[in-house]
């Protein structure tokens, strides 16, 4: 199936590493134009030489910090210069530190706040009058299987990730009639950076290895085990092309299974 992204301009946030990487990728070998983003220049630029030599085009790297509006502004300006306009955001941010209650305190909560809701805000802000002018607008929200059921110990990313879902459930209602499309992506166990450093810390508090930590997580999925992130990367690039042009304010999970509730 042609996707029609061919040429498409579009920024993927937090894209040095796992989802995000993943995601800018695929648009990437489906033609379109990338910016990628990320605070570590060094495996900003990484990523960016990697998935050009993949994709034969060329890969727009922006470093900057997704906490501060300022620069979030900046990186969409560049963006938009560099690339002539802008087609598709897709939001993204590191995950959140992981803890009980009584484990975070009230500045981590502030933190998160600031990462992973208000960075979507920010970025939103600032894409929204380019969308205006595109003819294949959409925005794509990462989010999380935890806005559907809690996974234990991570608290904060369980709390602040349900506001990323209703922003873009509200989003939905306002931008559709403008021709913009908004939809979010739950993933769920993917074997990314982060979760493999999640397993080692399981597995180091457990004394168990690795892999077993990992066999442990992945019995709970019915496909039996963890996702690829390229496996995402392919939802993630059609919910945002013309492929997918009647699906709006969907919260689509990519997560084997994992979420067993009918609705």
């Amino acid at each position: 199936m042609d996707l029609n992204l061919h040429n498409a301009n579009v920024l993927v946030a937090a894209s040095s590493r796992g989802l995000g990487a993943a995601a800018a990728r695929q648009f990437s070998l489906e033609g379109a134009n990338v910016a990628i983003n990320g605070r570590d220049p060094a495996r900003l630029d990484a990523t960016a030489a990697a998935i050009r030599q993949e994709s034969g085009r060329d890969v727009l790297a922006l470093a900057g910090n997704l906490t501060d509006g300022n620069e979030i502004t900046w990186i969409v300006d560049q963006a938009v210069t560099a690339l002539g306009g802008l087609d598709i955001l897709v939001t993204n941010a590191g995950g959140p530190p992981s803890g009980q209650f009584d484990d975070l305190s009230p500045e981590a909560w502030v933190e998160t706040f600031h990462l992973t809701l208000m960075s979507a805000v920010h970025l939103i802000r600032a894409a929204l009058p380019h969308l205006r002018r595109s003819d294949r607008a959409a925005i794509l929200t990462i989010t999380s299987i935890s806005i559907k059921e809690p996974i234990n110990n991570l608290l904060l990313s369980n709390s602040v990730r349900m506001a990323v879902a209703g922003l873009t459930k509200s989003l939905a209602n306002e931008l559709g009639p403008q021709g913009i499309r908004v939809n979010s992506i739950l993933p769920g166990w993917t074997l990314t950076e982060r979760v493999t450093e999640i397993m080692q810390a399981r597995a180091a508090a457990q004394g168990i290895t690795v892999e077993e930590a990992t066999a442990r997580q992945a019995a709970g999925c019915p496909l039996g085990r963890m996702g690829d992130p390229a496996e995402f990367g392919n939802v993630a690039v059609f919910l945002c092309s013309p492929a997918a042009s009647f699906v709006h304010g969907a919260l689509v999970p990519v997560d084997g299974g994992a979420i067993r509730a009918t609705l």
